[in-house]
This record gives C-alpha cells, structure tokens and sequence, in this order.
C-alpha cells in the first residue's frame, strides 16, 4: 500500500497533516480503498471518538449499565404518539438508539458515513467556536480489519461493532450515507485500535487526515458544487434553515 509522504504510524493509527484541504483528494484516490473504509469528520483535532452518552456517563463507571438502560427507557416513553401514525416496531435497542441518535438523543453510537466527502463537509461545516483549534480532523477506519479482529476474540474486553438500521424512519442517515459505530462506554475508537493492533505500523487501521480549519470556506464553497451542503444531508427543515444561514455568513464576507 503506498501510504501518503509524512504520514506517522503507530500502532495502528496513522496521521496526516495536509497544507490544504485541497490534498484531500489525493490521500483518499491514493491511499483509501472505499468499500472497506467508514469515515467521520470532526471539527476539532483533538476530540476523542467517542459517542455523546459516553462524554456525560463516563464519570460514573459502576452505573453506566442503569444510566444507559434508564435513558433508553425514558426515549421509548417519551416517543410515544411522536413516530407518526402506526409507526414500524423497532426490533433492538441499537434501532431505538439509532433513531435517537438525528433527533437530539445523546447515545452510545458514534457516527461514520461511506462518503469521505460527507465527512468533510461535517469537520468544517460549523462556524468556529471560542475553543477552536487550528485544525479539523477526518477519520478513516477499516472496517474489515476491525471485524477482523473483533472475531478472533469477539468477547474481549471494549468490544466494537458497526450497525447500518434499516428503518425507514431515518432520511437523514440514508441523505449522508451513514452508519454507526458502538464500544464499550469509556473506550474510544482511536484508544481501541491502538490496544487491539499494538506495535502495527504497516497496515493502515485507522487514518487521521489533519486539515487547515481557515480554510473552511474555500471547501465549503467547493463541497457545494458537489451538492454537499446542509440542504442535503438534511433533507428536511433544519437543513434549510442552516444553508442559508450559511449562505448569509458568505455574503458577508
């Protein structure tokens, strides 16, 4: 595999970081073989990957099992008359999380998309906050490598697993080509890696491309030639309603 220049390896995890956004093409054409890879794009380098239950409930170890069980219950109770009328069953928790997940639920999924482009859009779509870091961050996992390993042992400790729901309730999922990931609360996905494929500097399990957040309007404007922009990933009011706050951002300069 021919690994993109200054790329650091370790354990697993290699990192990139690019002088534009413009490179982005070029480490995904050269380095990424899509059908075995998920991605996800976060607006700040240094954020774990790990799911928003996992940042409330994490502090409290020994009742992480009751506080999740107890929120899920409280999601099912409150959806009630909200899921239009007779509404599918959904068959496990993970489908109850999944629908939450777009509708404002904290949850244990994490998510990933089939689209590198979809996942840069979401690592620059934001407006910076006071916290912002000098760069965003896409990641790139190998799923079959990472299903790989979870079956040689499938009950070792921080146990993973990818979900794709196929309810139709979700458009926004299917408008962002998405899909999710679920650990262990506590254990994030770069930490799981690293653990799991130790002293693995060859092959890539998972790629960390680093990119200049000033740059985020020229690759915005760019991604919306693409047809990448709020309007369609969320393909409802909300996206709407954040394009053109977008769009007014531009005018202004």
């Amino acid at each position: 595999m021919a690994l993109w220049p200054d790329m650091d390896a370790k354990d697993g995890v290699f990192t990139t970081t690019l002088k534009s956004w413009s490179l982005f093409h070029e480490v995904v054409s050269k380095t990424l073989d899509h059908p075995h890879y998920a991605f996800r794009g976060q607006r700040m380098s240094n954020w774990l990957l790990e799911p928003s239950l996992a940042r409330i409930i994490k502090t409290q170890p020994k009742r992480i099992k009751e506080l999740t069980q107890t929120h899920l219950e409280t999601f099912q109770l409150a959806s009630r008359g909200r899921r239009g009328t007779n509404p599918q069953p959904l068959a496990s928790d993970n489908d109850w999380w999944a629908l939450g997940q777009h509708h404002g639920l904290v949850t244990p999924l994490l998510d990933w998309t089939t689209s590198p482009y979809v996942a840069l859009f979401f690592a620059l779509c934001e407006p910076p906050g006071a916290d912002q870091s000098s760069h965003c961050v896409v990641f790139a996992v190998h799923r079959r490598r990472i299903e790989g390993k979870i079956a040689e042992d499938p009950f070792s400790p921080g146990d993973f697993e990818f979900l794709q729901p196929r309810s139709d309730e979700n458009s926004r999922l299917v408008a962002q080509s998405g899909l999710f990931s679920r650990s262990s609360i506590g254990t994030d996905v770069e930490s799981w890696v690293a653990r799991n494929f130790k002293g693995e500097a060859k092959w890539l399990t998972l790629l960390k491309v680093l990119i200049p957040y000033s740059e985020r309007t020229a690759c915005l404007k760019a991604l919306h030639v693409m047809n990448l922009n709020h309007a369609t990933l969320f393909p409802d009011l909300y996206g709407a309603g954040k394009l053109s706050t977008e769009l007014l951002r531009r005018s202004m300069g």
